[in-house]
């Protein structure tokens, strides 16, 4: 009987761990690529249809959700007015709290209030276009050149971190996430100005280490990955993709072959990184980096290249044996192989849909594509192109889906909606 009576908590608290609610802490996911491991979410939906809630969120933004635990965490700008009248230009940053199974907003936190660092933007960017992430002990909301802020999940800041003020291209706006491991939190500053590197202690936000990068505005956010036993920091841009070591900040490898403005996220299988541009010079690469070191440019590592039908925004997706990607900004959908680069099928074009910015997410056979009009096609996992709905809503989205289970959140252009079959 005492046994048992010992044995019942353990019991308790590996069937609380086994319960634990799917997460989605960075801006692609549980597995930084847009694949989610289990779970089956609606294939069909409308503002009538499969809606479990729809939650209004103040000012705008085009970062993704992050969830963990109860509460999804979004990033917002939200114009700041006084005596009913909007002050010049003053934004508040802010960090929401929403509850995953209501809506409901449990908190939510000013960060920074201040005028823009640049006076105008791309007409589809916003000034909450980073997305945060989490580690489980602590949330880090980042707006760029409004700071990094560490928060614990009440809402109260630990540290911030003011790494300075970006020109981007064209003043385009700001758009790379931060990545994390371990204790390492490691931001990309590519900009018209001095770029670099820098990775942080994620307890204190001190500095590591930085390293210069010659490099004019990318969007790409950092990938980590352990290659060959060694966590190796991977980031794409205009002039080189290169690996860095987590450790030191060192450069192990590089890679030149994109094109300009470069957005989508590396991926990274089995010890080859894709990487891909779709503005000026679109490209996309596939680069063996297992034992990989020095320059890479034009020698058998790159396995594969493409000058054509590569994304410019969303981030394309490696599902099994094929590979995913949209055209430029553009509803153009193709499917290749991943091993050989050759075509699988397309370019197809995609009835009905928009301007695609939002990354491309892959579950349970299916791949859900949305556009900045409101649409989210569904189509099969599959050798030919197989449509399995088209879904429209009233906003559509710059933002990742997020994929919890059975249920998707999809951040829109003025609200919050949670998709579920109830």
């Amino acid at each position: 009987m005492t046994k048992l009576l010992i044995l019942l908590p353990i019991f308790a608290l590996l069937a609380s761990a086994h319960a634990q609610p799917d997460q989605w802490p960075a801006l692609r996911g549980p597995n930084l690529n847009g694949l989610v491991d289990a779970g089956d979410p609606p294939i069909q939906w409308s503002e009538d249809e499969n809606i479990r809630w729809k939650t209004a969120i103040p000012g705008s933004g085009h970062a993704s959700p992050i969830l963990w635990g109860d509460h999804l965490y979004l990033q917002t700008a939200v114009e700041v007015e006084e005596d009913g009248l909007f002050a010049d230009a003053v934004h508040e940053y802010r960090l929401l709290a929403i509850h995953r199974d209501s809506g409901k907003i449990t908190w939510q936190r000013v960060l920074r209030q201040a005028p823009p660092v640049e006076d105008s933007q791309h007409r589809t960017a916003s000034y909450a276009s980073n997305t945060g992430i989490t580690d489980g002990e602590h949330l880090y909301a980042y707006f760029g050149s409004q700071g990094l802020y560490c928060l614990d999940f009440d809402g109260a800041v630990v540290w911030e971190k003011d790494l300075g003020d970006m020109t981007t291209r064209n003043s385009f706006g700001e758009g790379s996430s931060p990545a994390i491991r371990g204790e390492v939190i490691v931001v990309n500053w590519d900009h018209e100005g001095a770029s670099f590197i820098v990775a942080l202690d994620k307890r204190t936000g001190a500095e590591l280490w930085r390293r210069s990068r010659d490099e004019p505005t990318s969007w790409s956010t950092p990938l980590i990955v352990d290659v060959a036993g060694k966590a190796q920091v991977i980031v794409s841009a205009s002039n080189k993709t290169r690996g860095y070591d987590l450790a030191t900040g060192a450069t192990i490898w590089e890679c030149a072959g994109l094109g300009t403005n470069v957005i989508p996220t590396p991926l990274y299988r089995d010890g080859v990184v894709y990487v891909a541009s779709g503005h000026r010079s679109p490209a996309m690469q596939a680069i063996r980096i297992d034992g990989a070191t020095g320059d890479l440019t034009g020698t058998n590592a790159v396995l594969w290249s493409i000058a054509e039908n590569t994304p410019y925004v969303a981030s394309p997706l490696l599902y099994g044996d094929r590979l995913y990607m949209t055209k430029n900004r553009n509803a153009i959908l193709s499917c290749y192989d991943p091993a050989t680069g050759e075509v699988r099928f397309g370019p197809q074009r995609l009835e009905d849909m928009g301007s695609i910015y939002s990354p491309l997410v892959g579950i349970e056979d299916r791949i859900y594509i949305s556009d900045l009009d409101g649409s989210t096609l569904v189509i099969g996992h599959s050798e030919q192109f197989e449509p399995l709905a088209t879904n429209v809503l009233n906003e559509g989205t710059a933002a990742s889906l997020v994929v919890a289970g059975d249920v998707i959140y999809l951040r829109g252009h003025q609200h919050l909606y949670c998709i579920a079959a109830d």
